[in-house]
């Protein structure tokens, strides 16, 4: 699709590069005026990373939105986190050939890229080659599944997801060659709402607000956070799927930015024990088709919690167990969930108490859950579409909502707790009809598969540090 502008109307149209999104004829001008020469055509892997092919503008307009397309290796939806290919997928192996599948622009995502030279980005959907239809196990098309079943039911899901990291001094590159053993986050104290330190690192921080905000992504805030060198930035809430494609841009651009200043960033839910763990807690609400009213808030019954809010969050408390790998998917996941940590242990709900997995917080239209659960370590889209697919079967099966945990949920006798270990937190998705049920069975097996390669990628492969330590004289 080729965008054609004659040189009179180029002159003086084009001087500088807008900020936010924009649209296929924006970059066109753009392009021809030399401010933008590379497009980002990205997807998210089952790690929640951002995969794909830097593109000649040329060429997207002309061929990936014509009749060529953009195309990349199945095997992309069933590699590790060390692209090491995984084999027992029955989505695509060796027996299959590993065919391609077709990277398609969702053009609502389309934006400037202002932390690289020159550069937009654009969020693909992957399609099958023959029929065009969704690729069932791609993330994005998990989430955009769920959100098909909650439209069918008359809801619109907005979602937000508060995102904490920390920042060290050192490069990725630096960090790496000292075999991770020198790690200097940016402060040497905890920082939790500190101005002094957050001025220090303002030059990184403060370059990630406004890189994002020229990026279309609503940032609202920034914030020390209770760790050494953590911070948390906030963005406004959207739709689901709008609200994981900001969540998702936002992270990768964390790490460009922070590396292009020499310094790096983690979003590990746990990279020291001596810290805290990093978050990435999830909100949501339910409002009618046309997106106009809440559907939470209910001042008639207790709480102020409409029967449709009862309900919905009555799902998310009946699977946390079973649907917990969705939100804490690593094996590192786990060390957060230590008693009097910030981070939860139990399965119970409240009112503003941090004690709890699950807690309701604002006011009005913006009432909502807040789901403490997921660590930064999420893949925010099936953490999105376990969150709708948990509700949902809460709200189809009338869950009762238990009562209100109060007091200190780290010392409660008798709750039902998250999984101790990503072992349990596989075997409780391996024994969920939920899952199975609101998934499909195809979807609900790979990402079992997923699950069970990242464990048995540390059982019986990996001699770690503090077994050396432990048993290398004593033994």
């Amino acid at each position: 699709m080729a965008v054609e502008v004659d040189a009179n109307t180029l002159e003086g149209m084009v001087t500088a590069v807008p900020t936010g999104k924009i649209d296929i004829d924006t970059l066109g001008r753009l392009a021809e005026a030399g401010l933008v020469d590379t497009v980002l055509c990205v997807f998210p892997d089952m790690q929640g990373r951002f995969l794909g092919k830097r593109v000649v503008p040329r060429f997207f307009l002309e061929e990936v939105l014509g009749s060529s397309g953009l195309h990349a290796c199945e095997y992309l939806l069933t590699v590790d986190m060390d692209m090491q290919v995984i084999p027992g997928y029955k989505f695509a192996s060796w027996q299959t050939g590993y065919g391609d599948f077709s990277l398609v622009p969702d053009l609502a995502t389309l934006r400037i890229c202002p932390w690289i030279d020159k550069t937009a980005i654009v969020i693909c959907d992957l399609e099958d080659e023959e029929t065009g239809e969704l690729i069932a196990v791609a993330p994005r098309s998990i989430l955009k599944r769920q959100l098909e079943r909650a439209r069918a039911a008359g809801y619109t899901v907005n979602m937000a997801s508060e995102l904490e990291f920390y920042l060290f001094n050192d490069s990725y590159r630096t960090i790496a060659d000292a075999d991770y053993r020198t790690l200097r986050p940016s402060s040497t104290y905890i920082i939790d709402y500190h101005m002094l330190q957050t001025t220090r690192d303002e030059h990184v921080i403060r370059k990630i607000r406004n890189d994002m905000l020229a990026a279309g992504i609503p940032i609202e805030f920034s914030k020390g956070e209770a760790g050494h060198g953590q911070h948390e930035i906030n963005i406004t809430y959207a739709d689901a799927l709008e609200a994981a494609d900001n969540h998702s841009v936002f992270k990768h651009g964390c790490r460009e930015i922070a590396d292009a200043a020499g310094m790096a960033i983690t979003f590990m839910a746990k990279w020291s024990m001596q810290q805290a763990g990093s978050s990435c807690h999830i909100h949501s609400s339910l409002w009618n088709a046309e997106n106009t009213d809440s559907l939470m808030w209910d001042e008639r019954q207790p709480y102020n919690m409409s029967k449709t809010f009862q309900h919905y969050l009555a799902g998310q408390l009946a699977t946390a167990r079973e649907l917990c790998w969705m939100f804490a998917p690593l094996v590192n996941s786990y060390k957060r969930y230590q008693p009097a940590s910030w981070a939860p242990t139990a399965c119970v709900w409240s009112g503003d108490n941090r004690t709890v997995g699950y807690r309701t917080v604002g006011h009005g239209r913006g009432f909502r859950v807040e789901n403490r659960t997921p660590g930064a370590d999420a893949n925010v889209y099936l953490a999105f579409a376990a969150t709708i697919a948990a509700g949902l079967y809460g709200i189809e099966h009338r869950l009762e909502l238990p009562e209100r945990f109060e007091g200190n949920a780290y010392a409660a006798e008798d709750v039902t707790r998250l999984p101790y270990s990503l072992h349990e937190a596989i075997l409780e998705f391996e024994k969920s009809e939920v899952a199975r049920e609101m998934f499909g069975e195809d979807v609900f097996q790979h990402l079992l598969h997923c699950a069970k390669q990242e464990q048995s990628a540390l059982d019986n492969n990996v001699v770690t540090d503090w077994e050396v330590q432990r048993y290398f004289e004593q033994a």
